[in-house]
């Protein structure tokens, strides 16, 4: 059987046309695309046995891609109480999501090695509302286990050069990646890193310098870093390195509290797992305040305030995260036949130091995420710990660097990093950002969150720009790129009915997470997912709610050749 859809706003070809999509329900797959709004006796749905009741015109809606999720935490096996398979995949399928790519922990075990992923994909059994692919775990002891994984499916790796906050992941460090990458180097995968890590010596950068002079441009895109950017990494204090963020922080903490705060190894980063910095995850009070027991062995810590969002924004300056990209491409530049990404980039200082990397022919591509793309530190209230997330949500300038790099092709994707939890961690009672929880609830509300603070731009982003970032480039990232993230003859039908012309106010009642707790509460969208179809069914209506039967599939097809440069 097969069926149809029309409007007078289609995004294909990178354009928004007037088209009919005809597509089977049996293969789920895209059969014609006509560039017109066919009528209901038109011959062409005639010869695809499409009948009056199966050919729907959504004008003046617009028939967009299913967008692809590739950073989601689904949390099963293990930690089903912070989210599931069946509560995180309708979340996605209620927001335009028809594929997502589970990351390999937060669940237990771990996605380390065949016998994890096997048990993983047990438990997703008859629970998946969207397609789900997956990503295998770095960890320094599955070096073995990498080519494995690889022929079992996996999309590719994520490590970590921190700790993640749970022994069954733990960091791994630049030893392990230039030995991972050598393994690996000659197959089709991708290697990504949660990227920050405190300087070794803040006296002395040992990080290998790249070759360049900083005095490129890209369209308009002011790619030089700033002095105080040199001044952070030579020199012996860990400050802001941009004075709009240097005066936001300082408004609560002096110069040496802002150093203490960064240089802590009590409060070293960590991933956003717990929400204890790495020192306290095994400490026998998980109440205790991690900036307390800092204080211990500083007194300069003593009187800063842990429900301010400044003193967190503080604890873990931009440099954490460049520090963290220089290594990955010193390592890169190893094995530079392997593709590298940079998962949730947070700062506008690694922004000049990527470009030049790829400029110098490196295989290395970043993402950033909808939360910093449309909130910014100055808005933060004290106590208000559903808005911590690691790296951390800085600046409202920052926050449109990223912007501008997102819009001149240096960040190429934008995702979710849906990252629940149970309320109880997020310490909300306290409002201690240092104790409580990292990560935010989002899967599902990203297409209205970038629309809405994308038309606020000079000028406007557009729905075609949104699909490039959150569907056409994230289906090249995980090696879908040959049937997902488009919409073409022989893709797969999945699509997005989406009404741009509607405001929708998000509440954490109504959210579709195990856990009714994100950052967006309140907040007022423009634009609404209509409805969600997967494979030629529909998944998600808006007057319907979601399918009764569990349509989704494991994705374990391995994945095709990545190529960074062909990126849009």
């Amino acid at each position: 059987m097969s069926r149809a859809l029309s409007s007078t706003n289609v995004v294909i070809d990178d354009k928004v046309v007037s088209a009919t999509i005809i597509f089977s329900i049996e293969s789920g797959k895209i059969l014609e695309i006509v560039h017109e709004i066919l009528h209901n006796e038109d011959p062409l749905l005639q010869l695809y046995d499409v009948d009056i009741n199966n050919y729907r015109n959504v004008s003046p809606f617009f028939i967009i891609p299913g967008l692809v999720d590739s950073h989601v935490h689904l949390n099963e096996p293990g930690r089903t109480e912070w989210e599931g398979f069946e509560t995180g995949t309708k979340a996605a399928a209620a927001g335009g999501v028809t594929t997502v790519i589970d990351m390999p922990l937060n669940a237990i075990p771990p996605t380390t090695n065949i016998k994890n992923f096997n048990i993983k994909l047990e438990a997703a059994k008859g629970q998946l509302w969207v397609d789900s692919g997956f990503w295998g775990g770095l960890i320094p002891s599955n070096l073995n286990d990498l080519i494995p994984l690889i022929n079992a499916g996996v999309r590719g790796f994520k490590g970590f050069l921190i700790d993640s906050g749970v022994d069954e992941f733990p960091a791994i460090d630049s030893h392990y990646v230039d030995k991972a990458l050598k393994i690996v180097e000659g197959n089709d995968t991708l290697i990504m890193f949660h990227a920050e890590m405190q300087p070794v010596d803040h006296s002395n950068n040992e990080i290998e310098d790249l070759d360049i002079g900083f005095s490129h441009s890209n369209r308009g895109f002011d790619l030089t870093p700033s002095n105080s950017l040199r001044t952070t990494i030579s020199g012996k204090r860990l400050l802001p390195s941009h004075q709009h963020e240097h005066d936001y922080i300082n408004q609560n903490l002096t110069d040496d509290q802002i150093t203490a705060l960064a240089a802590s190894p009590i409060l070293a980063p960590a991933d956003p797992i717990t929400g204890i910095p790495s020192k306290m995850v095994h400490h026998d009070d998980h109440t205790l305040s991690p900036l307390l027991e800092a204080s211990k062995t500083n007194d300069e810590l003593a009187d800063v305030d842990p429900t301010s969002y400044r003193s967190y924004l503080a604890s873990r300056p931009d440099i954490f995260e460049v520090e963290a990209i220089k290594t990955i491409i010193n390592c890169a530049k190893k094995t530079p036949s392997v593709p590298l990404h940079i998962v949730h980039l947070a700062t506008q200082d690694a922004v000049p130091i990527l470009f030049e990397a790829q400029q110098q022919g490196l295989k290395i591509t970043a993402e950033t995420c909808f939360h910093y793309l449309s909130l910014y530190a100055e808005k933060i209230p004290n106590c208000s710990t559903y808005f911590k997330c690691c790296p951390p949500i800085r600046t409202n300038d920052n926050r449109m660097k990223l912007w501008e790099a997102l819009r001149n092709d240096i960040i190429t994707t934008v995702v979710s990093d849906h990252s629940p939890c149970t309320p109880e961690l997020k310490n909300l009672a306290k409002g201690d950002f240092f104790s409580a929880w990292g990560g935010i609830a989002s899967v599902g509300l990203g297409l209205p969150v970038l629309y809405t603070e994308g038309l606020k731009l000079s000028p406007p982003v557009t729905l075609v720009d949104i699909v490039k970032w959150t569907s056409k480039n994230t289906a090249k990232q995980v090696g879908l790129s040959h049937k997902k993230g488009d919409l073409k003859v022989g893709y797969d039908a999945d699509m997005v009915i989406f009404d741009p012309f509607t405001t929708q106010t998000i509440s954490n009642a109504t959210t579709y997470f195990k856990n009714k707790l994100t950052a967006y509460d309140g907040f007022e969208l423009q634009g609404r997912v209509m409805e969600t179809i997967l494979r030629g069914n529909s998944v998600f209506a808006i007057n319907k709610g979601h399918s009764k039967i569990a349509m989704g599939k494991p994705i374990l097809e391995k994945r095709t050749q990545y190529q960074p440069q062909a990126l849009c």
